[in-house]
């Protein structure tokens, strides 16, 4: 291979390396904050994340087969069968160990328990509705670590954004006043409230993986990375309760999405697509914006489903310009009318 293709593939390699590591910092920081607020029962959340990039390691692929599943080996033998879950056993028994670590770490630094009491100032303040001011956050919250409010503000806004899909705003530099704002525009009722947050998280992810596996995703392939986060279809979850009933009935009846069988499948098998909400009230730029977020890139990172969402962004504008064309137009027309009728 040609000197230059390898220093190219070599670059590639660390980049992919480097945003691996940012993503599983990400994952640590979120599992640390919630093993501590669920053991002291102080708060409710769920950390709707991706294990491994995709974008550097699929660059080649098309959004069809970016996140196909990857091949089990079947058992042929019992001997094979032993292998298998001898391995299984030590990779469970090295991710117990490596979460016991992480929640360690994470307790060893003091501003994490600000951070996690922020989360739930927050959260409460979110579905309430009530002003949000720094001097609220210094006097009840963070309290003696004054001088560490931007990192604790800074770390809890970013939980925010990763569990719950919910954006922390300045909107008053001067009196320092802020506002919650979520990913999904809810304009209609029934996911703005506290048994339905952790579901708008779990929702992101669900829709970045149909975008990007081609606007339509098999279950499996949901499910694959549901896996990942520790959520599995036939297993109840501490926050989400019953995934799969979430994913495949909740929010299918909130018409978030769309889930159907793949015809002429025998055995059935079902795929799932966004719903009319989900258009409504969010983007392919917004999803993968949150996807992004949660490697610490930015969303041309991903350069296949930038431009995708990029024409989404063009086409949203153009309907609406026209929409706008269209109203303007009867406006005229009525005004057009109701001045002959008066002319009469």
């Amino acid at each position: 291979m040609p000197r230059g293709q390898k220093s190219k593939r070599r670059a590639r390699e660390k980049r992919r390396q480097a945003r691996q590591a940012r993503a599983k910092t990400q994952i640590q920081v979120l599992e640390g904050a919630e093993a501590i607020a669920a053991e002291e029962g102080e708060l409710s959340s769920a950390h709707p994340v991706l294990e491994d990039s995709p974008q550097n390691e699929l660059a080649a692929e098309t959004p069809s087969t970016s996140m196909e599943p990857q091949a089990i080996p079947s058992n042929t033998t019992g001997a094979a069968s032993g292998t298998v879950s001898n391995e299984g056993a030590s990779k469970q028994n090295e991710k117990s160990s490596e979460s016991t670590k992480t929640l360690e770490s994470f307790r060893r630094d003091p501003l994490n328990k600000k951070v996690v009491l922020l989360v739930q100032f927050l959260l409460k303040k979110y579905q309430s509705k009530d002003p949000i001011t720094k001097a609220d956050m210094l006097r009840l919250v963070i309290k003696k670590y004054k001088m560490h409010f931007n990192e604790i503000l800074r770390r809890a806004s970013e939980h925010m954004e990763l569990a719950f899909g919910i954006d922390l705003k300045e909107v008053d530099p001067i009196r320092h006043s802020y506002a919650l704002v979520s990913k999904l525009d809810l304009t209609l009722d029934g996911m703005a409230n506290e048994e339905n947050l952790p579901k708008t998280g779990l929702l992101m992810i669900v829709l970045g993986v149909i975008f990007m596996k081609g606007n339509c995703a098999p279950e499996e392939a949901i499910w694959e990375v549901m896996n990942m986060m520790g959520v599995y279809a036939d297993k109840k979850h501490l926050i989400y309760g019953e995934p799969k009933k979430v994913i495949t009935e909740d929010l299918v009846q909130l018409k978030y999405l769309e889930y159907r069988q793949v015809s002429d499948s025998d055995p059935p098998r079902y795929e799932l697509l966004w719903g009319p909400r989900a258009h409504a009230e969010t983007s392919k730029m917004k999803v993968l914006e949150f996807l992004a977020k949660i490697y610490d890139t930015v969303p041309s990172a991903f350069p296949v489903w930038y431009e995708e969402a990029l024409r989404d962004e063009e086409e949203r504008a153009q309907a609406r310009a026209a929409a706008r064309a269209r109203i303007a137009m009867i406006v005229h027309s009525r005004a057009m009318a109701s001045s002959s009728s008066h002319i009469k």
